[in-house]
Order: structure tokens, then C-alpha cells, then sequence
């Protein structure tokens, strides 16, 4: 599925995840602006501008995983997919009980195809948080997904069992609205 993503995505704000609403109430106000102008960037697709502004911020504060994530979720927006993976994953190393983090590198790892890593990544998200409604959407979307591929699979092995016909078409079914982009952790 190379050109399309299967999550859905609530357009055009992206939610804020849990730990960064608790990082938005105690920051200083001079930081909850830079998170505010960086988030209003993005909102207003003025992505070149908004990822200044990060890396502005993060010289000074390298570390700090709401900007990180923000980074990530431009590079995501503009198609930088290695780059967005790679801050992603290095977000999940530095803060590896932050959930909203493995969330977005799993929807880049669907968005490539690698249905496998995907699902590993959104389990470790529900498993650290298991309230967590978009990681377990996106969850079942992967199984989906890979049952699909099952199916398939199987289809070609014995193209002659009549079972799996309707199965592939429920699951098509089941797939064809997922057409819509990405569902991301969504930043404030």
C-alpha cells in the first residue's frame, strides 16, 4: 500500500496526547508560545516555517519530547518519512513510556508496507497505555490488514476453497473506507 494510508485521521488539528497536555500545563509561558506558534504552523500547512521554529527551539532544549514530537509530525506532514522515523524512534529510546510516540512511527511503518513492525509498535503503545483509543483503532486496522493478506495468501495456495472469497470481500469491505490519511498521536 504504498501510495495511501488505511488509518483515519481527524483533520485538520491534531489531538494532544496525554503526556504532552501535562507538559503544555507546566511549561513556562515563554515555552507553552513556542509549542503554540509551532502548532498554529502546522495547522496552517506552513510546514518550512514550523520546522524552523523546532529546530530553533530544540538547539536550545534538544531533549525536550513535545518539540521532538512536533518535528516528527512535520516531517511526517511533508513526506520525510525516514527523517520522521527516525525522530520517532528516537523519542521512543530517550522516553520509552511515552505511547503517542510509538503510535506515529507504527502509522510510517503501515504507511511503507511493514504491517509486521506496525503492529509490534502499536502494541508496545497500548501496552503502555491501555486507554489509549487510537492506538487500539489503528491496532485493529493493522489486523485487518494482515488478515487481508492472509487471505490472499491463501486464495493463491487454494484458489479453489470457496470460504475465503467472502472472507476477502468482507475484509475489502472493512479496508475501503480506511482510504483516508493517517492516524497519528495528534500534537497540541
Amino acid at each position: 500500500m504504498p501510495t495511501r494510508a488505511f488509518f483515519s485521521r481527524k483533520p485538520p488539528a491534531f489531538a494532544l496526547g496525554s503526556w504532552l497536555l501535562l507538559a503544555l500545563l507546566v511549561a513556562p509561558a515563554a515555552q507553552a508560545d513556542e509549542y503554540t506558534d509551532v502548532n498554529r504552523l502546522i495547522s496552517g500547512k506552513q510546514f518550512p516555517q514550523a520546522l524552523a521554529s523546532a529546530d530553533k527551539y530544540l538547539a536550545a532544549k534538544p531533549r525536550d519530547p513535545q518539540m521532538r514530537f512536533l518535528k516528527g509530525v512535520i516531517q511526517t506532514e511533508t513526506a520525510k518519512t525516514g527523517e520522521a522515523i527516525a525522530t520517532f524512534s528516537q523519542i521512543t529510546t530517550d522516553y520509552p513510556e511515552l505511547p503517542e510516540p510509538y503510535n506515529n512511527l507504527a502509522v510510517l511503518y503501515a504507511s511503507q508496507s511493514q504491517f509486521d513492525k506496525a503492529r509490534e509498535t502499536l502494541e508496545m503503545a497500548v501496552r503502555l497505555n491501555p486507554r489509549y483509543a487510537t492506538a487500539h483503532e489503528n491496532l485493529g486496522d493493522i489486523y485487518a490488514r494482515l488478515a487481508s493478506q492472509s487471505y490472499s495468501r491463501a486464495q493463491q495456495l487454494n484458489a479453489g476453497n470457496a470460504a475465503l472469497a467472502p472472507k476477502l470481500a468482507l475484509i475489502s469491505q472493512l479496508l475501503a473506507p480506511a482510504a483516508k490519511p493517517a492516524t497519528p498521536a495528534k500534537a497540541p
